[in-house]
C-alpha cells in the first residue's frame, strides 16, 4: 500500500498505519518504561498527538513513522516528565484550580536527541574500524528489547563474548561523549 496525497493526508495515513501495526508494541514499550498501565496509555496518546501536530517528513519510515524515533520519544518524554514532577512540590490537589501548569522542558529533549545522534555517528564510524563486530553486537543489543543473554543466544555466540563486546563499546562511548542522563535518576 503506497502512501500518497498531500502532506496532511500522508501524515494521517502514516499515523493510522502506525496505530494498526505498532500500537500494542508501543503500549508494551511504554509500560516497561513507566511500570504503570495508565501512564503508559497516556504516554502513547501523547506520542500520537505529537506526531499528528508535528507532521514532520523526517520521521517517516516506509508506510508508517520511524518506530525507533517513537520508542526514543516515549523514553525521553517519560524521563523528562518524571524529573520535572520529582522536582516540583504541588500545593493543593490535582483538582485544585490554583495549581499552575509547568512548561515542558524541550531543551532536555534536544540534548538527548543530540547525544543520540552523536552515539549513532560514532557507531557508524566504528563500523569502519577493527571494532566492527563489537559495534554490531552493541547495536543489536541497544536497538532491541533483548537481554544480553538473549542476544547471545540469537546470534549464537557465548554470553561472555556478548558481555565483553557490549562493555567495550559502552566504555568507548563513555570516554568520547557527554552523557545527558548524568543528572537523571
Amino acid at each position: 500500500m503506497e502512501v500518497t496525497g498531500s502532506m496532511e493526508e500522508q501524515c494521517e495515513q502514516r499515523l493510522t498505519n502506525l496505530y494498526k501495526e505498532s500500537h500494542s508494541w508501543l503500549l508494551q514499550t511504554a509500560q516497561r518504561i513507566t511500570k504503570n498501565k495508565l501512564e503508559a496509555e497516556d504516554l502513547v496518546m501523547e506520542l500520537y498527538e505529537y506526531l499528528h501536530l508535528k507532521k514532520n517528513k523526517k520521521l517517516f519510515w516506509g508506510k508508517s513513522y520511524n518506530i525507533m524515533y517513537c520508542q526514543k520519544y516515549l523514553k525521553c518524554r517519560y524521563l523528562n516528565k518524571t524529573k520535572k514532577l520529582n522536582k516540583t512540590t504541588y500545593f493543593g490537589t490535582i483538582f485544585d484550580n490554583n495549581v499552575e501548569d509547568i512548561e515542558y522542558d524541550t531543551e532536555k529533549d534536544l540534548t538527548i536527541q543530540r547525544a543520540y545522534d552523536e552515539v549513532m555517528r560514532e557507531l557508524k564510524r566504528l563500523e569502519t574500524t577493527r571494532s566492527w563486530p563489537q559495534s554490531k553486537i552493541f547495536q543489536y543489543y541497544f536497538f532491541s528489547d533483548m537481554t544480553m543473554e538473549e542476544v547471545a543466544e540469537d546470534i549464537k555466540i557465548s554470553k561472555s563474548t556478548t558481555y565483553l563486546a557490549i562493555r567495550k563499546i559502552k566504555e568507548h562511548l563513555k570516554e568520547l561523549l557527554d552523557n545527558p542522563f548524568n543528572d537523571i535518576r
